[in-house]
């Protein structure tokens, strides 16, 4: 057995026969005989997965008191989640006692059936955890050869295998892709838009591993996990919160729904050209502004934690959301992995949050694409259908069977292993941390040095297994860095800003992939010589002071606009995303007016050869008089919230 079992009882002697009873049966046994000790084993092995307790044990060796029922039970929880608890005890009047909802089973030790509680907790671990239902079916199916007289045409690789020109590809990619490569026509594989089998298995055990209340497969990624939600909570005239911060499609999505942003500026780490979280203030009072202001406010969007790894206190800004009745959607696409490790804690749906998409494949070990939506709100039912037309909407009919397999096999992993890969990775991002600090030239940055004043007591944390790295002592640019580190030493970064480079450590991180990075960065430090450290060129906090947004996003969008150089723009409003990459957040969006600050900071960026998505050989879409004339002839005119953020 891959697993330990945790067996907890105060009682020398009984701890011994039942150790010995329970091995012998195949079980894997740790024995602890206080709260103290059963915490720490927790810790320190994460192969525990099932504990068997008594009801009152002491806290800690010799002592007088004792932590029993529900607070037992809680405490374990709280330190691993995934751990199923069964009460293992004397005492046979259980329903006279409050567990607290936290235990799986229940054992009478009188009866001394020791076989009975092996197959008990065999089939609870198989069934609530080690299960990949989806992936199981899909490998009986690739098993069975049967014949294909369906799509996909190249019908288990026959049509590449074969051939002179492209066989290269399936020699590359191997049998086992193309004979899992299936058709939505086989029914034993359930449907994606419409599961009521292996699908909805394995949603609902990703619903439970992820503490939601249920959890929809996405096979387009985050990006159409948020576009989906947010269609289906805003409707044309309403209004959602959103951080700059956020990702594209965020904005995308407010377009789609037709709702009016109410953008909220991040705070700023001007030397290190870092955006941060929202202050916590700054949420609370745009809040109270725009429901004041008869605005339709129906949604908060936040990202957690951001792209740097800032982690902001969301339980307490799901209360404040709350109490506003305005619905918490939080985009976890670089957190997915917080349930698991109490490092991190708490996630999306421990604090309370109605919604959390998360990219599975960023930080677990789902193929690309591969994301979830997970839900928490207690209103869902009651638009659950929208909700599905609206998954439907943009799911394809034709979803890759592999990508949905690897969301089942991340979980199974995260629930199973999950705890001990993410204290390795704390490990190991502290061992990188300390080698290359011990270097002259290169220094990580801690959460003092990434996060600006505005925030400093909204109880931010930082994820540590996203290092930034401080570059400009060496007298590169941190392009050059990017650029040295992959066509020298084979070695692809994350991101970088102007004197940064940031790096991820996953759970597949490896000793040798960390020492490898160091000694890259230990050749480029002597390559640097004697090199002026590089100035740095920052971020004007002006930058993003956000001009008003005249038009709603949506009927700007779809105007016809005319193409003009961005010289020429003040004052204009702009058709499309203007949005540049690093740090990938629009300073611009559909409706928003153009103002001279703006055109300033783009042309800072393009100074320093960043990439613009929307900006093209200078010049960019605008609003012509006709359209603005036809939008506020329309009703499509905004009126902006006199807000004060601070």
């Amino acid at each position: 057995m891959k697993y330990k079992i945790l067996l907890l009882d105060p009682d020398v002697k009984k701890n011994e026969i039942e150790y010995r009873e329970l091995s012998s049966r195949g079980i894997s046994v740790v024995t602890a005989r206080n709260v103290a000790e059963a915490c720490r084993l927790l810790r320190e092995d994460g192969l525990i997965h099932v504990i068997l307790t008594e009801w009152d044990i002491p806290a800690d060796e010799g002592s007088s008191t004792s932590v029993k029922g529900a607070e037992l039970f809680e405490a374990f929880k709280t330190l691993r989640f995934e751990v199923t608890v069964f009460l293992y005890t004397d005492q046979a009047d259980l329903p006279y006692f409050k567990t607290g909802g936290s235990l799986s089973g229940y054992f009478y030790k009188g009866e001394h059936d020791y076989d009975d509680i092996v197959r008990k907790i065999r089939a609870e671990v198989i069934n609530s955890k080690s299960r990949a239902p989806f992936f199981e079916k899909l490998l009986e199916y690739s098993r069975k050869a049967k014949d294909s007289w369906h799509t996909p045409g190249h019908a288990s690789g026959y049509s590449v295998k074969n051939s002179i020109w492209v066989r290269d590809f399936y020699e590359f990619f191997g049998a086992n892709l193309f004979r899992s490569d299936i058709s939505v026509s086989v029914p034993m594989l359930d449907s994606l838009l419409h599961p009521t089998g292996v699908i909805k298995e394995a949603q609902e055990l990703a619903a439970r591993a992820f503490s939601a209340r249920h959890t929809f497969f996405s096979t387009n990624g985050t990006s159409t996990a948020n576009k989906i939600l947010l269609q289906t909570l805003l409707a044309p005239g309403d209004a959602i919160l959103l951080d700059r911060n956020c990702h594209k499609s965020v904005h995308y999505g407010t377009i789609l729904a037709g709702a009016e942003p109410l953008y909220l500026t991040p705070s700023i780490n001007n030397r290190y050209g870092i955006f941060g979280p929202v202050p916590k203030h700054r949420i609370v009072t745009a809040m109270d502004h725009a429901l004041a202001a008869g605005k339709k406010l129906k949604v908060l969007i936040l990202t957690n934690c951001t792209y740097d790894g800032l982690i902001y206190d969301i339980a307490d800004i799901v209360k404040e959301a709350h109490k506003r009745k305005i619905k918490v959607i939080v985009d976890e696409a670089w957190y997915g992995y917080a349930r698991f490790h109490p490092f991190f804690y708490p996630c999306a749906m421990q604090a309370g949050a109605d919604y959390a998409t998360q990219s599975t494949h960023k930080t677990m070990s789902a193929f690309s694409q591969a994301s979830m939506i997970h839900v928490n709100d207690p209103d869902f039912e009651s638009f659950e259908d929208r909700f599905m037309e609206i998954f439907n909407m943009h799911t394809s009919t034709s979803p890759q069977y592999t990508m949905i397999a690897s969301l089942d096999v991340a979980r199974k992993q995260m629930m199973m292993e999950g705890y001990g890969l993410l204290s390795r990775c704390v490990e190991l991002a502290e061992t990188l941390k300390k080698s290359i600090n011990s270097l002259s030239k290169f220094r990580v940055l801690d959460l003092n040095d990434l996060i600006s004043e505005e925030v400093r007591n909204d109880g931010i944390k930082l994820d540590p297994t996203k290092l930034t790295i401080d570059v400009s002592k060496t007298g590169f640019s941190s392009r050059e860095v990017e650029h040295l580190l992959l066509e020298k030493h084979n070695i692809q970064i994350e991101k970088t800003t102007f004197n940064t480079v940031t790096v991820l450590i996953t759970i597949g991180a490896t000793h040798s992939k960390l020492n490898r990075l160091f000694l890259a960065l230990e050749n480029i430090e002597q390559m640097s010589g004697n090199r002026s450290p590089s100035k740095s060129s920052g971020i004007d906090d002006s930058f993003l002071k956000l001009s008003p947004i005249k038009f709603v996003p949506r009927f700007a969008f779809y105007s016809e606009g005319e193409v003009i150089p961005l010289r020429d723009a003040a004052d204009r409003v702009s058709v499309h995303m203007v949005t540049p990459y690093p740090p990938g957040i629009p300073l611009l969006v559909p409706g928003q007016i153009i103002s001279k600050e703006m055109i300033e900071a783009l042309n800072h960026y393009r100074d320093f050869q960043v990439e613009i998505h929307g900006l093209t050989e200078g010049k960019l879409k605008v609003l012509t008089a006709a359209d603005e004339a036809r939008l506020e002839a329309d009703g499509y005119r905004i009126l902006d919230v006199d807000k004060d953020d601070e």
